[in-house]
């Protein structure tokens, strides 16, 4: 039985397949690490802004409140001590509304930080997304290329893994935004 006579490159068909396929793992790994990071940002930004919304609505039943004394305090039928009482009443929901107005700052501070990520982590995720359609297409075609022996189906499969090549490097160092 005789041996067919391996063609070189071949050799090299095998190993960009092999180089191809760890970048198509590992965008697949980071691309989903990035969507992760993606949906617990928004899911901590859309609890901030329950949050915010909660502290929202406690500082406006005070500020009701504070209004309402006011009104009472300013039609003056009120007793000494009751408007003594009142006044100081509004003077405690002053200092409750500053603080929730400071706590509200902080709160959307950081959902909008949250927000920052979660899209920053999309930018990534969709780079990576890209990077394995390209490349996966890649192995396809490298692999059509090694059973056929057709070298310019291997080439053409080099063109588009250098596509996915460059949305990997993307995906980890967002110079193309």
């Amino acid at each position: 039985m005789a041996e067919e006579k391996k063609e070189k490159w071949l050799n090299y068909l095998a190993m960009t397949t092999v180089i191809i396929a760890v970048c198509a793992t590992l965008s697949t790994f980071k691309g989903g690490s990035f969507s992760t990071r993606s949906v617990l940002s928004q899911s901590q930004a859309s609890d901030q802004w329950a949050y915010f919304q909660a502290k929202s609505i406690k500082g406006y039943l005070y500020e009701l409140q504070k209004e309402r004394f006011e009104l009472e305090l300013k039609g003056g039928r009120l007793p000494k001590a009751v408007a003594d009482e009142y006044a100081d009443k509004i003077a405690a929901y002053d200092e409750k509304l500053k603080k929730y107005k400071s706590e509200k700052a902080e709160i959307e501070k950081t959902a909008r930080d949250l927000e920052k990520t979660r899209d920053e982590a999309q930018k990534h995720s969709q780079s990576f997304g890209m990077a394995i359609i390209f490349l996966q297409i890649a192995i396809l075609l490298s692999s059509i290329a090694a059973l056929m022996k057709k070298k310019p189906l291997w080439i053409i499969g080099l063109c588009i893994a250098a596509f996915g090549l460059i949305y990997f490097a993307n995906g980890f160092l967002m110079f193309n935004k």
